[in-house]
């Protein structure tokens, strides 16, 4: 395995900059932000498409720096109700996946996406219980008739380019845990996979361990984030997970995102790596960094310090078995 870093936390920085900085760190990958929520500040897939120049350009600023670009990244809702919003999206990702197969980049990274309650929805609704009953039907049609179709005919576009699609389960888009992301695999095709975040399964409960285990035996781990979740006790006992106030109120939300170790120790996250080396996961394990109680700079290089440490272990075979 590999340490990368989602390049949008640096993109402030121009690209030279940036990278010369994750490589000073230590670091072997990047992963590239290419449009949808992470934005395009390093790559803009579209016009890099359309120059070959530039294209070469943006190749050689990671060669001569010895990085990989583990994965392309234009995390987005494709089928957002509003269709101008869902086609920009969808843009977004066709360009990435073009690009990521003239680079020879295997894995692009995105969302599921989440539809409306029908064809008259202004915004996605996500379901979350099965009472009363519309929830259900609600459900039952969003998949039927606007995921499965989708990701039918972006499965066939993936082949087409040599390309798998690294979905991140994430509450409020369908795909949000593994069983949802194993549907999606098994009704859409196997060029459809994951991106494995433990910061979006632990506030719902989810053992991240079984997770890579399951998602593994199905041949669905294709890239792993390196983020944490600390939950507060005393808030989550008052009002439960489901937590709706704003990531800054940090002082009365059940859960926050924190850097890796932060929200669950070192035992926690030496199980993770172990369970990754276990199910044979040769890829790359990617920094992300949404801490709001650390700037981007601390965050980054605590994640980077603790993780490097866990994968010297790793390497030298030190395995903690779950």
């Amino acid at each position: 395995m590999k340490l990368g870093v989602f390049s949008v936390l640096f993109g402030q920085k121009p690209l030279e900059e940036a990278l010369d900085y994750i490589k000073e760190t230590g670091l072997d990958a990047v992963e590239i932000g290419t449009g949808g929520y992470p934005g395009n500040a390093h790559c803009d897939a579209a016009a890099l498409l359309e120059d070959e120049a530039r294209l070469e350009r943006f190749k050689q600023a990671f060669e001569s720096r010895g990085l990989e670009i583990s994965a392309l990244s234009c995390h987005g809702n494709p089928l957002h109700p509003n269709q101008e919003v869902a086609d920009q999206f969808h843009s977004d990702f066709r360009h990435t996946v073009l690009l990521a197969s003239k680079l020879g980049v295997s894995t692009v990274i995105t969302f599921s996406g989440c539809p409306g309650e029908s064809e008259h929805s202004l915004n996605p609704v996500w379901v979350t219980c099965p009472w009363p009953e519309e929830h259900s039907d609600v459900l039952k049609w969003q998949w039927e008739e606007k995921v499965i179709p989708y990701w039918k005919e972006q499965d066939q576009f993936l082949k087409e380019n040599g390309v798998r699609v690294a979905i991140e389960p994430h509450p409020g888009f369908v795909v949000y845990n593994t069983e949802t992301m194993l549907r999606l695999r098994k009704e859409c095709g196997t060029n459809i996979g994951v991106n494995f975040d433990p910061s979006h399964l632990f506030w719902q409960n989810m053992d991240p361990i079984v997770g890579i285990k399951e998602l593994a035996k199905a041949g669905a781990l294709f890239h792993f984030h390196a983020k944490d979740t600390a939950i507060d006790v005393q808030n989550t006992a008052a009002n439960g997970v489901l937590d709706t106030k704003s990531y800054r109120d940090e002082l009365n939300r059940s859960w926050i995102f924190r850097t890796v170790g932060y929200g669950h120790g070192e035992e926690t996250w030496r199980k993770i790596i172990s369970a990754l080396q276990t199910v044979g996961y040769d890829g790359v394990i990617s920094i992300e960094h949404e801490d709001s109680l650390m700037s981007v700079e601390e965050g980054f290089q605590k994640a980077a310090a603790f993780l490097k440490k866990e994968l010297i272990r790793e390497k030298v075979g030190e395995i903690w078995w779950a």
